[in-house]
């Protein structure tokens, strides 16, 4: 087993390893950058070592930097998190090189499977089924070829990368040359590979993925399904599992597809198979994501599983200590993403200090966060803060208890994006799984921002400014409670008129 493991991360999954580390006695290595100083992850790590200035690609993505601090520091392995260098198969060759383990698949499989052309053709030879679409590069004139042949409406979309970047949605032909033309280069500018495919867009349509787990010893294991639907341009902000979509014999041959895909590769490590589900209760290989997921905590919750434990251990030459008859998943469990957003102002990021912070607990509750009262919310970086993950026998009992969770969750001197969630909750849409990737964008509305926050959340508010205001001029943001968060009409009886503009974007002072 290794003595040492560099983080090669930031926020609240640096966190989240470090923990698993000092659980197995392993000490932990943090890096950061010069905007990261004060960060939680610097100080919970046996040992934290400067990378560079803020921007990611003089900090976190500095290849060489890192190698260097994890000679330093004598590190064994370098595990990735996600994001950043986590699938990056020049790091993890840098890794091989410099002779520290990565904890991760090896860079011949992320190369396969991180070109999402590579790997269609990779699942039509294992007999996965694939979205109808290019299995090769194209220029504007092949898209259109192609685009013909499958019909529109299509997807163009960067062969590598995630996080919703380098995609385009085209209805018509004439739309098609622009879209090809933007996504490449946003994913040249996002992942410094600008090469793009085409394939059918399909909807109405859920995103519903497989975690996977696989030894070096020809031994892989699917860990369950979870619901990804909840998306807002691309990008997941809800996952649950297990599928209120998915019943048993869909699910079967789900995991089925998602352990032949991870072998037909000769994938070793945690990985992500994520599929299209449509009406019909067919599916389609999307992509294989090779690292673990943000949304991992879901299926920990209702495996009781450790799978950065796993991860630690397959890397470590180890053999998976359990079979696919042992994992039996028990009741449900739901994660919502905590970012620095202002849902009343299109998801505009919201920067600067957090002046006070009350995080929810209790029974079935669990809280992945790297925020405090006082930390910086800099630009450079993905504006998540936090995951809040609850499990209940039943999916009602464990949206009920996000709910309240979400009611106790508060937030001072930020927009965050409570009050989206809280309002998702409340849609009775959410409650019957009536939903698809599509939903945020093309059916769901924020409510207006005015209304009356609940009494708890007022006096807790007028306590903390009162306390900031003796100690120092304070910014005031948002906190959620009730069923909408901190609503405008509220904020104006503790701290006087604001017009809209001031308080949407901008932090306010109270002197």
């Amino acid at each position: 087993m290794f003595k040492k493991i560099l983080i090669a991360n930031r926020g609240e999954i640096a966190l989240r390893i470090m923990r698993t580390c000092r659980e197995l006695g392993i000490a932990t290595v943090a890096v950061y950058s010069d905007v990261d100083r004060n960060a939680l992850h610097v100080r919970y790590a046996d040992e934290a070592y400067l990378l560079g200035p803020g921007p990611p690609l003089e900090s976190y993505l500095n290849i060489p930097k890192v190698i260097q601090v994890a000679r330093d520091a004598k590190a064994d392995a370098i595990h990735p998190g996600y994001g950043f260098l986590a699938e990056n198969a020049d790091f993890v060759d840098a890794c091989r090189k410099a002779r520290k383990k990565f904890i991760g698949p090896s860079a011949k499989a992320m190369r396969l499977l991180g070109d999402k052309v590579s790997a269609r053709t990779l699942m039509r030879k294992a007999d996965v089924p694939v979205v109808p679409g290019a299995d090769e590069e194209v220029t504007p004139a092949q898209a259109a070829k192609i685009a013909k042949e499958i019909g529109f409406p299509v997807l163009i979309k960067a062969a590598a990368g995630g996080g919703g970047k380098g995609i385009r949605h085209v209805s018509e032909a004439s739309e098609l040359e622009a879209a090809v033309r933007i996504a490449s280069s946003e994913a040249a500018s996002a992942f410094g590979h600008g090469a793009v495919f085409v394939e059918k867009y399909l909807s109405p349509v859920r995103h519903v993925e497989v975690q996977v787990i696989a030894d070096s010893k020809g031994n892989a294991v699917a860990l369950g399904e979870r619901e990804c639907s909840i998306q807002r341009r691309h990008q997941k902000l809800i996952e649950e599992t297990p599928s209120i979509a998915v019943d048993p014999d869909l699910r079967e041959r789900m995991l089925t597809a998602a352990v032949t895909a991870v072998k037909a590769a000769g994938y070793e490590n945690a990985g992500t198979v994520e599929f299209l589900v449509d009406e019909n209760k067919n599916f389609y290989f999307l992509e294989v994501n090779t690292r673990i997921q943000v949304e991992h905590t879901v299926t920990e919750l209702v495996t009781g599983r450790d799978l950065v434990a796993d991860q630690i251990l397959v890397a470590a030459g180890e053999k998976l200590p359990y079979g696919q008859e042992d994992i039996q998943p028990n009741g449900h469990a739901i994660e919502c993403r905590i970012s620095a957003e202002d849902p009343y102002n299109d998801f505009m990021p919201s920067l600067g200090r957090i002046d006070w912070v009350e995080e929810p607990s209790g029974p079935g509750v669990r809280v992945d966060s790297s925020i405090f009262s006082g930390a910086e919310v800099p630009y450079h970086y993905d504006p998540m803060l936090a995951k809040l993950i609850c499990w209940g026998p039943t999916r009602e009992v464990a949206i009920r208890r996000m709910v309240r969770a979400l009611q106790e969750y508060v937030v001072v001197g930020i927009q965050t994006n409570i009050p989206f969630h809280l309002q998702l909750l409340a849609d009775e849409r959410f409650a019957k799984g009536a939903f698809y990737t599509s939903f945020l964008d093309e059916e769901f509305e924020m409510d207006s921002p005015d209304g009356h926050p609940d009494e708890r959340t007022a006096l807790l508010v007028a306590a903390v400014l009162s306390h900031l205001k003796k100690r120092r001029p304070a910014a005031v943001g948002q906190a959620a409670s009730g069923g909408s968060g901190w609503r405008a009409a509220g904020k104006e009886r503790l701290l006087g008129e604001r017009t809209m503009a001031q308080r949407r974007g901008w932090r306010q002072r109270i002197g």
